[in-house]
Parts: C-alpha cells; sequence; structure tokens
C-alpha cells in the first residue's frame, strides 16, 4: 500500500444490470428509499427522486416475499418511465427472500450477520472445531442455491457486512474487532471463489469510522492474500443527519477514498434519501481530483502499522501532543472575537491572529502571532510565536512555552530535524498545495519517525469557500483529515479558509471532525438511522425532538433506530437507544440491555428522557 500517492485500487469488474462496479468504472453513487416496498406508487416516485438527484443505484428493503415479489412491479413501472437504474433489494434474516428477489432485481444484497445464523443476541456462544466447521457448512448450504439463481438471472450479491449485527457466533469466537467483521464476511467470499461466481460487491459498514475504516482495510489485506479483489463499497452507518451526518460520512469514506479504496458508496443522513446524492457525489469527485497527481517520494516508517495503526508517540507541549486529546487552532486576522455564548466546549484552544493581538484580550485564551510580532511585545502571557521555514535560525533565540513552526514536505529533514531535537518545545505546523496534500503530510510525518523526533504536529487545510459553500468545506475538510486521524498521527487541526465564512463553522465543523474520528468529545453523539420500510414510526420528527431536548448532555451517545435489524449492536457502544419495535412500538435500551419493551411510540420520546434524567443524576 503506497500511501502517499493516490490511486485507485485494482479490482475486478461486476456487472449491475447496465452497469458495472470496480474496473475503470467511475465510484458510483447510491441510496435507499424509506418507503415500504409494498407501495409500488410510492416507491417508485422516492426512486426517480433519487436517481435525478444522480443516484446509480437504489435499493429497497425487502424484509418478506411479498415485498421481494413487489419489486417485479416497481422495476416494471420505472421502466416504463424511462429509467434503467439498477435496484438493490435489501435482505436479512430470510435465504428464501433473497432467492425471491434475485428474480426482480438487479442485486441482492444479504447481511452475513443474520443470513443463516440467528438474530444476535449477545450471547457466548461454545464450539468445538468441528462443530464451527458445521456451521460453516449450514452457510454453504443455503447460500449456493442463490448463488445460482443469481448465476441464471445475471444477479449480482452484494456482501454487506455490519458492525451491528455480526452473529453471536463470530462474536464468541473473533469478539467484536475488525477480524471478526472481515471473517464474518470472508466465509461468504470463499464460497462464491469456489462456485466461480464474480458478480459480487462488498460493504463493511459501522457507525464508528475508527471500526469501519480499520476493517475495510483489514479486508482489502486479507481479500489480496487470498487472491480476491472484488470491488467495494463504503458507508459509515446509522451516521445521523445535518452536518454531523456529513462530517461523519466523509471521515470514514474519505479515509478509505484517500488511499484508493472504493467503488461505490452511500452517504447514510436520516434525511430524505435524495438529499444523500449531492453529498455523496461531492466527496467522490473531491478526492478522484488526486488522480494522476505529481509522485510524491514518501518512505513508511517501519513503526507504521496500516491495519491497524496507533497514535504517534510524542511530546507533550502544555496541551498538545502525548496524551492530550488534539487541539484546534482557528484563524481571526481581523479581531472579531471569539466564539463566546456558544458551546464552550468548542472553543478554539488557539488562535492566529497574524501581526497583532486583540485590543481586549480574552481571559485563558491562548494566542498565536508571527514571531516577529511575539519579539516586540510587552506580555507574553498566553501568547506564542510561529515562525515559517526559514526562520529557522532565529527560533532559538525567541523564549515561549510553545512555538509553532510552518513546515512544508521537502524541506531541508537534516536542517529541520536539528532544530526540532534542539527545541523540543517546537509544534510542527504541516501545511501542502499539493494536490494530494494528505500525500505530502503524511509523508512529512513519516519522515518525522524515521529521524526520531517527537514533536506534535498540528495539520493546516486550508479552501476558499463562501458562506453558501459550507457544506462543500465541511465534506472537504473531514475528507482531507479522515485519514490522518485514523493514522493517528493527529495532534491538532487547523481548518483555514480564504472566504467569508463565519470563523464559528470553521470552529464547529473542527471539533465535528474531531468528535466523528472519535478523539475528541464536544457534544452529545446522535447515532441514527437514515430509515427504510422496516421503520414504522415518524424518525425524522422523533430525531428533531430527542436531539432538542438532549443536546446539552455533552459526552453522551444516544442511538435512534428504525428497527431491530441493525439497532442495538450499532449502538452497543452508545449510552441510551430508541429502537422501532413494531408498529407504534419502541424499546428503551440502556448500553446493551434493553430495559423497556413495546413501549407507545407517543410516549417513548418522554420514557427515554426519564430514563436518561434518572441515570444521569
Amino acid at each position: 500500500m503506497d500511501i502517499f500517492n493516490y490511486s485507485r485500487r485494482d479490482s475486478s469488474i461486476t456487472h449491475v444490470g447496465d452497469i458495472t462496479i470496480g474496473g475503470d468504472s467511475p465510484i458510483r453513487v447510491q441510496s435507499m428509499t424509506t418507503t415500504s416496498t409494498n407501495d409500488t406508487e410510492g416507491s417508485v416516485a422516492q426512486a426517480e427522486r433519487i436517481i435525478e438527484a444522480g443516484g446509480e443505484l437504489v435499493r429497497l428493503t425487502t424484509q418478506g416475499v411479498r415485498e421481494a415479489e413487489n419489486l417485479q412491479n416497481i422495476n416494471a413501472v420505472l421502466r416504463s418511465h424511462g429509467y434503467n437504474t439498477p435496484l438493490v433489494a435489501d435482505v436479512h434474516f430470510n435465504p428464501h427472500v433473497a432467492e425471491v428477489a434475485a428474480l426482480y432485481a438487479e442485486k441482492v444484497r444479504i447481511n452475513p450477520g443474520n443470513y443463516v445464523d440467528p438474530a444476535r443476541t449477545f450471547k457466548h456462544l461454545e464450539y468445538t472445531d468441528d462443530e464451527y466447521s458445521a456451521e460453516l457448512e449450514k452457510i454453504e448450504k443455503q447460500f449456493i442455491p442463490l448463488l445460482n439463481i443469481c448465476r441464471n438471472n445475471h444477479t449480482a450479491i452484494r456482501i454487506g457486512v455490519n458492525h451491528g449485527s455480526l452473529s453471536d457466533r463470530i462474536m464468541s469466537r473473533y469478539g467484536d474487532t475488525p477480524e471478526g467483521i472481515v471473517e464474518s464476511c470472508m466465509e461468504f467470499l470463499r464460497i462464491c471463489k469456489r462456485e466461480h461466481f464474480d458478480d459480487v460487491v462488498i460493504s463493511i459498514k459501522a457507525s464508528n469510522t475508527v471500526v469501519m475504516v480499520k476493517s475495510m482495510r483489514l479486508l482489502v489485506s486479507v481479500m489480496a492474500d487470498e487472491d480476491m479483489n472484488y470491488p467495494l463499497h463504503l458507508g459509515v452507518t446509522e451516521a445521523g443527519e445535518g452536518e454531523d451526518g456529513r462530517i461523519k460520512s466523509a471521515v470514514g469514506i474519505g479515509a478509505l477514498l484517500a488511499d484508493g479504496i472504493g467503488d461505490t458508496i452511500r452517504v447514510s443522513l436520516s434525511e430524505e434519501p435524495e438529499e444523500e446524492i449531492p453529498v455523496a457525489r461531492h466527496l467522490v469527485d473531491y478526492v478522484c481530483r488526486r488522480n494522476r497527481h505529481l509522485y510524491i517520494p514518501g518512505e513508511t516508517d517501519s513503526s507504521f502499522n496500516w491495519l491497524s495503526p496507533e497514535r504517534r508517540n510524542t511530546n507533550k507541549i502544555l496541551n498538545i501532543g502525548g496524551d492530550n486529546v488534539p487541539v484546534v487552532i482557528t484563524t481571526d486576522l481581523e479581531n472579531k472575537g471569539s466564539s463566546a455564548g456558544y458551546n464552550p466546549d468548542m472553543i478554539s484552544d488557539y488562535v492566529y491572529t497574524g501581526k497583532t493581538l486583540p485590543s481586549t484580550r480574552i481571559p485563558g485564551q491562548r494566542y498565536i502571532v508571527d514571531y516577529s510580532t511575539y519579539v516586540r511585545l510587552y506580555d507574553h502571557t498566553d501568547v506564542y510565536p510561529i515562525f515559517p521555514y526559514n526562520a529557522i535560525p532565529f527560533i532559538t533565540g525567541v523564549k515561549a512555552d510553545v512555538k509553532f513552526i510552518v513546515l512544508p514536505y521537502g524541506a531541508n529533514a537534516d536542517e529541520y530535524s536539528a532544530c526540532l531535537k534542539a527545541n523540543p518545545e517546537l509544534v510542527v505546523v504541516s501545511t501542502s498545495h499539493h494536490a494530494n496534500r494528505i500525500g505530502e503530510q503524511r509523508a512529512l510525518a513519516h519522515e518525522m519517525m524515521r529521524y526520531g523526533l517527537k514533536n506534535p504536529i498540528v495539520f493546516a487545510q486550508t479552501y476558499s469557500h463562501t458562506q453558501a459553500e459550507k457544506g462543500d468545506f465541511q465534506i472537504e475538510a473531514a475528507a482531507d483529515m479522515g485519514a490522518l486521524m485514523i493514522d493517528g498521527l493527529t495532534d491538532g487541526i487547523w481548518l483555514i479558509n480564504y472566504g467569508d465564512l463565519d470563523r464559528h463553522d470553521i470552529e464547529t465543523t473542527s471539533f465535528g471532525i474531531l468528535q466523528a474520528a472519535r478523539l475528541r468529545t464536544s457534544k452529545t453523539e446522535y447515532i441514527s438511522c437514515p430509515g427504510c420500510g422496516r421503520t414504522l414510526y415518524d424518525m425524522r420528527t422523533t430525531i428533531a425532538r430527542i436531539k432538542e431536548a438532549t443536546k446539552h448532555l455533552k459526552g453522551l451517545k444516544i442511538g435512534i433506530m428504525g428497527c431491530i435489524v441493525n439497532g442495538p449492536g450499532e449502538m452497543a457502544d452508545a449510552d441510551y437507544g430508541y429502537v422501532g419495535a413494531g408498529r407504534g412500538k419502541i424499546s428503551l435500551y440502556r448500553k446493551k440491555e434493553c430495559v423497556a419493551k413495546n413501549i407507545p411510540e407517543e410516549e417513548a420520546v418522554d420514557k427515554l428522557l426519564e430514563l436518561i434524567a434518572k441515570c444521569e443524576k
């Protein structure tokens, strides 16, 4: 794996209706309907909105035979309207439903966690080797008939593993680990390979971006070891809605796209499905701009493990590096002041003000100024200098507890390493204007590691967006930071925008990115699914009500799930959960434990709030 130079991973070609996935095909974007699949008119209308927005595949839930059979009608109406977009049937629990759906859809998605194995109960199971082999034989017996039907009908298969629905069998042997997630997938892929069935797409999804990225990286490695190169579908499941959902999705998906991994994506938002498409499209187009960039001659440090990276060992300098959470730096050249009045946990740790300081400083706020300004100041309280690379000769002569140096990749390593070793209080600010900026930033970090340098690194990313383009800014910044954070290289983040974006929006984006990567918590996190035909309550209204009532609870994770399929699993690390249990019925969870079952929907939100209030006293 060349982590410094962008190129698409080589994959085989999968045929899905009239399109191909993998090979030299463009990265496809897709979404999923939220209508009942028995509702032909509603499903067609929503599918058409997805297609008109740019969706290249449309997935529909098929929880039963009736839904699977009605795909024939939905497909027929769409074709009569001039749409040839492939339909994907989403199947859980019932192999027979998959066999029926394969007759009427261009692709069938099955979930290894519940396709043959019983529904997850979080129970530990003990197997002898022979008993475990017998379970694998059960999978083969159920799966091969589906492969034969798909082969005869030119239907593709998506093997879609969800972190939240791993079987008790897999969990008991492998634990809740990327290794278990990958093995759950490989059990089915090995059968595909033995049966010479090649029209396969694979997905591994999780609401935890770190788990999702590590699992997909491991899958790529394991497949390569077993001579497989099937195309890959990417997504952060249960990402939520609004800005948080977009940032979280861009962190996880962007980290993988940066390494050339991914042939089709879905950005799962708790919004109307057509709203997912522009986000996915921009994310793909932004990352793919790196194609055919100038070569970066980076060299990976021998201690780095791409499959399971650990945080780089750095000096602790005040609140930067060491075991500190990554800091946030923002720019305020016009001395407009702070974000006081907003969430106090989302105010920048440092503010760069350039050549001047505000006439009235905010108590406790740390400032960064140009070194030439710093040396003229009488009062250095909470003020720290920043040096350009060409000012290295002046660094030792300036006294400060923390100093910052802007260091581009390609600088003389012997020169800057001597400076960094002589000045352990120096924090490196990594910048790049390369077409593949994170490639250069990775290269600099690895060069520092090879030289034995432990100075912290803050990654500075520059953009040029208007306030109207805030969404694009958030997607791009999250995508640029994703791999750097997952790789364990990040001691700080500094987003710089040359435009009229409000400082508060830049600030909250920075904190949102760090939270999405599980590096720093600054607000309540909502793990909410986008909904589908299995959702039997008003999800949008419910999410809004829960968010409004709990937004002040810093550090809590609250799951809001449409149904039982992935609910308890994906929110396994959530503090509280709200899960659809049937028409108009809700079950409440604390951690993995169901504490109340089948509550009427009209009472459930109040009951959840009562549960949180009681437990968080």
